[in-house]
């Protein structure tokens, strides 16, 4: 079995624990952006099985990563859905107005098999101890982005819809579930060994609406998941929920639960670790990666082994790689983790 889908089925332990970096393929790697200057648009990028496949393996390739994560986007959901999904240079998505009545709700399949293509290709080319992870945003992140139509710091927007409407705001959130749904066990048949769920705003929302529009979603999506792929482990992120993170675990019982930067690493093994026996992820802090010292880096490492390393764990960053990340300190932060035996 996959090292990481026996740490996170079996709960097994090992004295080096498995490692991907989150979004692998970035714009910290050379090769990733000789790729990409070819590519004018991003969605084209993700839509094209041979290029996206190799941009998965690129860093498993330089750096032999535990597992590869599958290059695409969580928007590419909204975009199979009707709405209208755009990458603007040194702005960041936009996405189009839409109408619940108008979406493509039967579209995910047909729109999306460009993905399916591109983790067939990737399974194909990966050596057998690799495993290969699916993903998907959450969907109160999704709705985040379709309602403020791109990025926001607090989605005032979204916030204020799902107040004042309600029952339409739940109906976006059934039809992003359920899509959700359907587009991960279509990865899964495509021959994925992990799902991972990103509900990267999650921590916008007070605890009342955080059950509602972040918990209950993930029970019915992880629920789905296990009814029809046992053997499949799903990991979670909903990142910024702090202490809820306990409750979420308790709720919703994900396989694996990834841990934001700002999570206490002490709260993190009391709570989560050894009260509930969580498989967590994380939480290197993105910024020490790229910009600290390397004495800074090597302590941060040992001290997130030493506080996780004594039950199954994952060891990852808080939060996405960036993209000034200098190459030789992910080297730097693989030889301390490798070293431990």
């Amino acid at each position: 079995m996959k090292k990481l889908v026996s740490v996170l089925m079996n709960k097994e332990k090992f004295s080096s624990p498995p490692v991907w970096i989150m979004r692998q393929a970035g714009r910290y790697l050379p090769e990733y952006l000789a790729v990409r200057s070819d590519v004018k648009n991003f969605l084209d990028l993700c839509y094209n099985p041979k290029l996206a496949a190799e941009v998965t393996l690129q860093p498993i390739r330089r750096f032999d990563f535990d597992a590869a994560i599958i290059f695409s986007d969580i928007l590419v959901i909204p975009d199979a859905l009707g709405v209208k999904v755009e990458f603007v240079k040194n702005e960041g998505p936009k996405l189009g107005n839409f109408e619940l009545k108008n979406l493509k709700i039967k579209n995910i399949e047909k729109h999306l098999s460009p993905v399916f293509e591109a983790l067939e290709l990737t399974k194909s080319k990966l050596s057998e101890d690799k495993a290969l992870i699916g993903f998907s945003g959450a969907p109160w992140t999704l709705a985040c982005y379709m309602i403020e139509g791109g990025g926001s710091k607090n989605f005032e927007n979204a916030r204020r819809f799902a107040i004042e409407k309600e029952q339409e705001f739940s109906q976006l959130i059934e039809i992003l579930t359920q899509s959700v749904i359907e587009y991960l066990l279509l990865q899964i048949k495509a021959g994925v060994d992990v799902v991972k769920i990103f509900d990267s705003w999650a921590g916008v929302l007070p605890e009342g609406e955080l059950q509602k529009w972040v918990f209950n979603p993930a029970k019915k999506i992880i629920a789905e998941i296990k009814k029809n792929h046992p053997e499949i482990p799903v990991i979670y992120f909903p990142r910024g929920i702090g202490v809820n993170y306990e409750k979420f675990a308790e709720e919703v019982v994900p396989h694996g639960l990834a841990l934001d930067q700002t999570i206490e690493k002490n709260w993190a093994k009391k709570n989560l670790q050894q009260k509930l026996g969580q498989v967590i992820q994380g939480n290197m802090d993105n910024f020490l990666l790229a910009f600290g010292k390397k004495s800074e880096i090597e302590k941060e490492v040992v001290e997130i082994l030493e506080s996780f390393g004594d039950h199954p764990f994952i060891f990852n960053l808080g939060h996405g790689i960036l993209p000034h990340t200098p190459i030789e300190n992910v080297e730097i932060l693989l030889k301390i983790i490798r070293k431990i035996k």
